[in-house]
């Protein structure tokens, strides 16, 4: 098992997963190759894919450097991924409703649900400011819990630990 590991790189059950999901994709490639929208669908992934690596994860990237320059040590890195994970969560919500948000497709989108797209941005907006409250409210929860002295730590009915005296 050593010697795949070394030869491999990773463990088994990496290669069973990363061959799972090829043949998952395959398999989905196959469904749509019979699809009129197939080569439309395609064109699209491959402009997301591009955009994605080109212009946002540069952009991201920047974004986490400068983060982490402004939080400053390695004490301090939790504080980090209490800004990074609301922000990929209200990133990824604005992926999903952004096209509603910039007006394109309100007539399917009212054909379906029977509202109006135009309070998705306020709902948008709401959301991520929830997700950051919450963040922020559990990052000043684990800080407060941090930053405890001690004494203040004990659990009750136990008896707090006394050096011996000395004599």
């Amino acid at each position: 098992m050593a010697e795949f590991r070394r030869g491999y790189g990773a463990a088994p059950w990496h290669l069973l997963l990363l061959l799972g999901c090829f043949a998952v994709t395959g398999w989905i490639a196959l469904r749509l190759a019979g699809e009129p929208a197939a080569g439309r669908m395609l064109l699209w992934f491959v402009g997301a894919v591009i955009a994605h690596d080109l212009l946002l994860f540069p952009f991201y990237a920047l974004v986490d450097r400068a983060l982490r320059a402004a939080v400053g040590g390695p004490g301090r890195r939790s504080a980090l991924n209490h800004v990074r994970v609301p922000a990929l969560a209200s990133g990824l919500l604005l992926l999903v409703y952004l096209p509603g948000i910039l007006g394109l497709g309100g007539d399917t989108y009212t054909a379906a649900t029977g509202l109006t797209p135009q309070p998705l941005l306020a709902r948008w907006l709401l959301a991520s400011a929830a997700i950051f409250a919450v963040s922020a409210a559990l990052y000043a929860l684990r800080h407060r819990r941090g930053t405890m002295r001690p004494q203040q730590r004990r659990t009750p009915g136990r008896a707090a630990r006394r050096p011996p005296a000395e004599t």
